[in-house]
């Protein structure tokens, strides 16, 4: 396989791969949250209670901060990325997963660890407690229910695909979507299923699934927002969203519901799903459940912007804060934002900074591009000619090989919650990691051609 670089300002030469009993193939949206790379980035929804606000980063590490001061009170390391699995707290404990395959609980006072439960993939689901129980998915596709105590496994149900959801818990019943396109009703006692609805693509909401006078409204990477009977699991409508498919929840303020699509489009609509208006953000937005305060609906958009939306639907605030994954959280008076830049920030409700505290490094943790489109799977030996170990091939990032598995490469191109296919694409290529043997790289802006790609 002969690689051409062309573009010469990276400093990059050409080289060859002789590779044998090769196959490239398309690879699944979502494999790329599982590729992030280690840092200070904030990963996770903040959870609030007492006036200490919990959540993770992708170094592993679990923080306590003070909202009114911005003082770490403690932090504690997992061994994996912490990366969509917010915590929760209840009774003097607080609960989150890493992807060590782990759910942790630990001391709310002291973050010294009480237990922690081993799943057989990563926790990357959000948990949720309750009723002296602790209900929480993993990507091994199962869901689990702990006792919140002693973290002795009471039950576990599996499903067809991973999980990504926080269950939700209403009326003796545990909620939860997997990314088999299925939104799950289990008995909360004994893990049995009473009923399943289908969707037309994967559910994945990093809070639990709102669910408001008997009706459950969820979201689906088919572009719809659901209003599902929660005891019966009949459709009662549907309301058709953007182009990037659902991750967020929504919220119920004076009989109006708030949801924000993958787009970054706001909607409120009616209880009957009829579109009253939209506010268009300047940037894509992933795992909203937008706040709501008096004066208006916050939310985030991926480019770094925070922005407060009137009840009529009009612009009250938009600030440039830093590029964000996850969306605010209200306490008071103060607005939490979790950043990509290795800080938590705090604001009051014009937008004026109050506080900003940082992460265990300031370095900000890699995330392939969100195009992923194809793999490319060897079989048999690698060997990369032209010295791959040199300095100009070296990682400018440390720790982004992520698996001791297959080649991984993506393209640059417009998906929505389906795959588009292209062709005849360019290649320019960017090398992550020194190349050894059984280990992985990460290129970008791959573009599959006959006339670069040759066998």
């Amino acid at each position: 396989m002969d690689f051409g670089f062309e573009n010469t300002e990276s400093g990059f030469a050409d080289f060859d791969a002789e590779l044998e009993d090769f196959r490239i193939s398309k690879i699944r949206k979502f494999d790329r949250m599982f590729m992030v790379g280690r840092g200070g980035s904030i990963t996770t929804i903040p959870f609030v209670e007492k006036g200490i606000a919990y959540f993770g980063e992708a170094n592993g590490y679990v923080y306590a901060v003070r909202i009114d001061t911005g003082h770490v009170v403690w932090r504690f390391k997992t061994d994996g990325i912490i990366f969509g699995s917010a915590s929760v707290a209840e009774n003097g404990k607080m609960y989150i997963g890493s992807y060590d395959y782990y759910l942790y609980c630990l001391d709310t006072r002291t973050g010294k660890m009480l237990w922690r439960f081993r799943t057989g993939d990563k926790v990357f689901g959000s948990p949720n407690v309750a009723e002296g129980k602790v209900y929480f998915g993993s990507v091994d596709g199962y869901v689990y229910a702990l006792a919140a105590e002693t973290g002795e496994e009471l039950w576990r149900f599996k499903t067809g695909e991973m999980i990504g959801s926080c269950p939700g818990v209403w009326n003796g019943k545990v909620y939860v979507g997997s990314f088999d396109g299925n939104l799950y009703c289990i008995d909360a006692e004994n893990g049995k299923e009473a009923w399943r609805f289908r969707t037309g693509g994967e559910i994945m909401n990093t809070s639990p699934v709102l669910i408001s006078d008997g009706i459950l409204y969820f979201g689906s990477f088919d572009n719809f927002l659901y209003a599902v009977d929660a005891e019966k699991g009949k459709e009662i409508w549907r309301f058709r969203t953007g182009e990037y498919g659902n991750s967020g929840v929504p919220v119920i303020h004076n009989g109006v519901i708030y949801f924000v699509a993958r787009d970054g489009i706001l909607y409120a609509l009616t209880l009957e799903g009829k579109e009253i208006w939209r506010y268009r953000s300047s940037g894509a937005s992933t795992w909203q459940k937008p706040p709501v305060s008096k004066n208006g609906i916050w939310m985030i958009s991926e480019d770094g912007y925070l922005y407060r939306i009137g009840f009529d639907g009009s612009e009250r605030m938009k600030k440039k804060i830093s590029e964000v994954m996850v969306p605010p959280v209200l306490y008071g008076k103060t607005v939490l934002v979790g950043s990509w830049d290795c800080n938590l920030y705090a604001y009051d409700f014009e937008g004026n900074e109050l506080w900003r505290t940082p992460t265990s490094t300031n370095e900000h943790s890699y995330l392939p591009p969100p195009h992923d489109a194809f793999k490319l799977e060897v079989k048999k030996e690698t060997h990369i000619e032209d010295a791959i170990s040199e300095d100009k091939y070296a990682s400018k990032r440390k720790g982004e090989t992520v698996s001791l598995s297959d080649y991984h490469v993506t393209s640059e191109y417009s998906t929505t919650s389906e795959y588009k296919q292209k062709s005849d694409y360019d290649v320019n290529f960017v090398i992550f990691e020194n190349v050894l043997e059984g280990e992985q790289i990460w290129t970008s802006d791959l573009k599959v051609s006959n006339r670069l790609i040759s066998m």
